[in-house]
């Protein structure tokens, strides 16, 4: 009987984990509708969920070159 135990205790454990995992990647919280295709959305405030309070080029630069390692030059858009 106590291997049967463990194997029930190790199914519902499995079921578990995989409803856990399927809605944790199911919601790309940082998207907006219609965005959630891939693991990343298109740049720019129209691929955003919610609409940031600013928005100016150097913000889009930056949002258009994630994730290179390096942001885009200050100086580019003064």
């Amino acid at each position: 009987m106590g291997l049967l135990h463990i194997a029930a205790a190790g199914a519902i454990g499995y079921v578990l984990y995989r409803y856990i995992q399927k809605e944790k990647h199911s919601d790309h919280v940082a998207f907006a509708a219609g965005e959630g295709s891939g693991p990343v959305r298109n740049a720019g405030p129209e691929g955003m969920r919610s609409d940031p309070p600013q928005w100016d080029e150097i913000d889009q630069a930056s949002d258009a070159s994630f994730p290179a390692s390096d942001p885009p030059a200050a100086g580019k858009f003064t």
